[in-house]
């Protein structure tokens, strides 16, 4: 029987359906998964043996650059981290928290500042070339005059991507006015498959016309950052190429003398709400490692 490869773009109750070169096939893991105690996952590229041209069976799971646990999904390309700039108001130490659990599992952070139609104009354009000049992709989008769209579009283009941010900041606006027939193509899709519309909450990746796919919910839902304190520093990009000059190897750029980090800072090389994020989330590690420690 013939093999192909493909991607797993949804999978629920059991069956798991791979969008290959000759469409979607509805396949069963074969029990080798169970027995090693492998769970596919959305996201994961799978070799597929055909039954028919509709139904085959999983053969085997390729490497994984990375897996999320919630949503449960592997092999994402970046994580479109919308915020909005009031209504509710822009969390920082939130948002750079999520820049730091993004590029922690290797998924490309992308900064999407939203409700830009709003005032504030001025603040929008200062808070998105803060991260653009750290090295990020970052745009400024309203759901409602369409603004940023195409830029954001561009971002998404042939890319694994989904959507993270916290309540009211208007993901779900952002991925309708992606592609305006996206809700439409879910429904086509479950049809599709065959399997009418399952009550049980699935993990799904939506095809875009233009290339790439979206996760149909949101993601990082949990943001649990387990990494030993003095690896935080290395994850604020714009540290790095001041603290090979710190005195201290070591250095954590809090209160150690000759810091070029905190100098820095102090010089508005570095964004100052940056570094107070960077000292919040660092709290937070050694918090952490004192608990493990203690149990």
């Amino acid at each position: 029987m013939e093999r192909i490869q493909g991607r797993i773009v949804r999978g629920i109750a059991g069956f798991y359906y791979v969008a290959t070169e000759r469409g979607i096939i509805e396949c069963r893991a074969r029990g080798k998964f169970r027995k090693d105690n492998i769970i596919p996952l959305v996201g994961d590229i799978a070799e597929v043996q055909l039954v028919n041209e509709k139904e085959g069976y999983i053969l085997e799971i390729l490497p994984r650059k990375n897996q999320l646990v919630r949503p449960p999904v592997a092999n994402v390309d970046q994580a479109i981290i919308v915020f909005a700039i009031s209504k509710p108001e822009i969390n920082r130490v939130l948002l750079d928290k999520m820049i730091v659990v993004a590029e922690i599992n290797k998924i490309e952070p992308v900064v999407c500042i939203n409700k830009v139609d709003m005032e504030k104009r001025e603040e929008v354009e200062n808070l998105i070339n803060v991260y653009r000049k750290i090295g990020y992709k970052a745009v400024g989008t309203s759901a409602v005059t369409g603004e940023g769209m195409e830029e954001l579009k561009s971002y998404l283009k042939d890319k694994i991507s989904f959507f993270a941010g916290p309540s009211g900041v208007g993901k779900s606006s952002l991925i309708n006015l992606i592609q305006s027939n996206i809700r439409l193509k879910t429904g086509e899709l479950s049809e599709k498959l065959g399997r009418g519309r399952h009550t049980t909450r699935s993990v799904e990746f939506l095809p875009l016309d233009f290339g790439g796919y979206v996760l149909d919910t949101p993601g990082f839902t949990a943001l649990e950052i387990d990494i030993p304190k003095k690896e935080l520093r290395n994850y604020f990009r714009e540290f790095i190429e001041f603290q090979e000059n710190c005195r201290f190897n070591s250095c954590l750029h809090v209160n150690e003398p000759d810091c070029a980090v905190t100098e820095a800072v102090d010089e508005g090389i570095i964004d100052r709400q940056r570094y107070i994020s960077y000292l919040t989330l660092l709290r937070e590690v050694k918090e952490k490692e004192k608990r493990r420690y203690k149990n």
